[in-house]
């Protein structure tokens, strides 16, 4: 820390941390240490931007660089397979990690401080003795209806790496649409001084919304995967044609689709966008919500729909 410390301190202008910057991307491990780049950029006027991610990065993680890049001076992205939000039978073992290929790539997109920290980093008295951040107005649909426990443990470790990392911004992809609003309330309601900025889903040429899990389909499942997106595209096209009257014949009907291209749906729900909760015939906006299994593959895709 002290090595880091003293190759900072004297380039505190805004042209030498940008040449500092432009060196190489940094790989930091620890908060300390990331925390004096973090004070020397703050301190040189530049604006923060922060991109966590879980790795096994595709071009969806990438756009959310790009966007960083167009709203801040020092991007940051992080790589943290979060265990607090895996269940007892889910696949946090098996989670591809790919550390490597990541940072690469991170560096060609622009990223100048990749932050890697370990689970004794980020939950140093062990998860079960840990302080958990819960969102239950949005957190109990949905994903969360399906996954007991799952967004207490997004909330929690964005919380903590947003004060890790300190940042002005973050950014985060709109294909998990209710993890998106769980932190946007989650970060207004711990009044954290950043701004949250959600990016639109990153699709494949055929519609596929691009996920760290499609490397776990083989060639005829990825085939198949593009009915979820289409389903989504045709229940929108109705619903704008006829109003909402028909949603329950809409869902009977999408959910015997989705079968029909070997899906086992989990949900595929009509709700309204700010709350979640099940849409009304007063409603002037509505996203469509769908989680579906294409074999163990657990997909997510959504869709939002003005009337």
């Amino acid at each position: 820390m002290t090595m880091l410390r003293a190759v900072i301190s004297p380039l505190l202008t805004s042209a030498s941390l940008e040449y500092f910057w432009g060196i190489l991307m940094h790989i930091i491990n620890d908060t300390s240490s990331l925390r004096i780049l973090v004070l020397s950029a703050r301190q040189a006027g530049q604006k923060i931007a922060f991109v966590p991610t879980m790795g096994n990065l595709h071009e969806g993680h990438l756009s959310l660089i790009d966007e960083a890049k167009k709203q801040a001076d020092l991007i940051i992205a992080s790589i943290f397979v979060n265990p607090m939000q895996f269940g007892a039978n889910e696949d946090l073992d098996a989670y591809p990690r790919t550390f490597k290929a990541d940072s690469e790539v991170l560096s060609q997109r622009g990223c100048n401080i990749l932050f890697a920290p370990t689970v004794k980093e980020v939950y140093p008295n062990g998860m079960q003795a840990e302080t958990k951040v819960d969102v239950p107005s949005l957190g109990k649909y949905h994903c969360g209806a399906s996954r007991e426990g799952h967004f207490i443990g997004v909330s929690t470790v964005v919380a903590k790496l947003f004060n890790m990392v300190q940042t002005d911004v973050a950014i985060f992809g709109q294909k998990d649409f209710q993890q998106l609003a769980v932190i946007r309330k989650m970060t207004k309601d711990l009044c954290f001084p950043i701004e949250i900025i959600g990016v639109p889903t990153s699709r494949e040429a055929s519609g596929l919304a691009r996920s760290s899990r499609n490397s776990y389909l083989n060639t005829e499942e990825k085939k198949s995967s593009v009915a979820l997106f289409k389903v989504l595209c045709e229940c929108k096209e109705t619903l704008q044609k006829g109003g909402i009257d028909d949603i329950s014949h809409l869902k009977s009907k999408a959910l015997a689709t989705l079968k029909e291209h070997g899906f086992t749906p989990d949900y595929f729900n009509f709700a309204n966008p700010h709350t979640l909760e099940k849409s009304q015939i007063s409603d002037t906006e509505i996203v469509i919500l769908a989680a579906a299994y294409m074999g163990t593959t657990r997909l997510i895709d959504n869709i939002t729909v003005s009337l």
